[in-house]
């Protein structure tokens, strides 16, 4: 299983945007590099970087791809058809898990799930909990040769916790269903005969280190 210590910077979620992006930038840089599927064989290159504080975990993806593609504009519309890239978490007190997706102009989907059928989409107080800022504007895209990266910060209150975990399970995507050249990636490798990324039995482990 795929592990990831955390590093832990305190009021984290409070800083400005620029600073989250500095603060982040900082990181060690984690691939999602792991191609699953024969049939699907491009990986454009694909980055993130994660730190946690006692009330949120912040997560910076990077992305150097050959299409970027931003179409949809309203939350919990279909994102993964876009350049997208997606945080799962496991939930730490019971079954299911949570998804946190974003395609590369920052149109946002986030729900509580028991299966990829069975869910809960967040509804508008939740989702203004759950921040992200990027590089690229909020319109339409549809760019050769793209580099562009987003931020997410995803307080521990939308994962039903009070404080900072000891550790989570999660994993970390970047796809692009309608892209020109259509890509699954993961960070924990998933062994699954097609494209499926709500398969919580393949997720790795972040664990978190608090450096008081």
């Amino acid at each position: 299983m795929k592990n990831i210590i955390l590093n832990y910077v305190s009021g984290l979620e409070h800083l400005p945007e620029e600073a989250v992006f500095k603060t982040l930038s900082d990181m060690e840089a984690n691939n999602v590099d792991c191609v699953n599927w024969e049939s699907y064989p491009y990986a454009p290159s694909v980055t993130f970087r994660i730190a946690y504080s006692d009330k949120a975990l912040a997560v910076l993806f990077t992305v150097k791809e050959k299409h970027a593609r931003g179409f949809e504009l309203s939350d919990h519309g279909e994102v993964w058809n876009d350049s997208c890239v997606e945080v799962f978490i496991a939930d730490p007190s019971r079954e299911g898990y949570y998804n946190f997706e974003v395609n590369c102009i920052g149109t946002r989907l986030a729900a509580k799930r028991k299966s990829k059928t069975d869910f809960e989409l967040f509804d508008n107080e939740r989702m203004a909990q759950f921040k992200t800022f990027g590089s690229l504007a909020h319109e339409h895209t549809d760019k050769d040769e793209a580099e562009w990266w987003m931020a997410e910060i995803i307080p521990f209150s939308l994962l039903g916790l009070s404080e900072a975990p000891e550790s989570l399970r999660a994993n970390f995507y970047k796809c692009g269903d309608m892209c020109r050249e259509p890509h699954f990636l993961s960070w924990s490798p998933i062994d699954r005969p097609a494209p499926e990324f709500h398969c919580p039995e393949f997720f790795g482990e972040l664990t978190m280190t608090k450096n008081r």
